[in-house]
């Protein structure tokens, strides 16, 4: 089993910043390709973000590429999304997700085994 457990949401304006951090535990980190998903009202989950299990390589939604940065370091089992230039548009529940030996391009869920429990990121217009 792998715990995972979500920090750094909370409410910006448009053009803000903001950090989420992603601390795991229970299974070997370095193992897992990690994911940032995230979920607004009345829709669905949707891919926003992965980093490879080896750390070879990331890949972004093209909503966020350019403005979000997915980043992890296994020394603290940690995975980030940095968000800069935040859009009203990015407004949801901010999820992270854990895949063994996962590549950065499982971009859907269903490929997840762990999830977190989410946090919330709202952005003010």
């Amino acid at each position: 089993q792998v715990q995972l457990v979500e920090s750094g949401g909370g409410l910006v304006q448009a053009g803000g910043s903001l950090r989420l951090s992603c601390v795991a535990s229970g299974r070997t980190f370095s193992d897992y390709g990690l994911g940032w998903f995230r979920q607004a009202p009345g829709k669905e989950r949707e891919f926003v973000a992965a980093v490879s299990w080896n750390s070879d390589s990331t890949y972004y939604a093209d909503s966020v590429k350019g403005r979000f940065t997915i980043s992890r370091d296994n020394a603290k089992n940690t995975v980030y999304l940095q968000m800069n230039s935040l859009k009203p548009e990015d407004t949801a529940v901010y999820y992270c997700g854990a895949r063994l030996f996962g590549s950065s391009r499982h971009v859907s869920l269903s490929l997840y085994n762990y999830w977190g429990q989410g946090n919330q990121v709202a952005v003010s217009s």
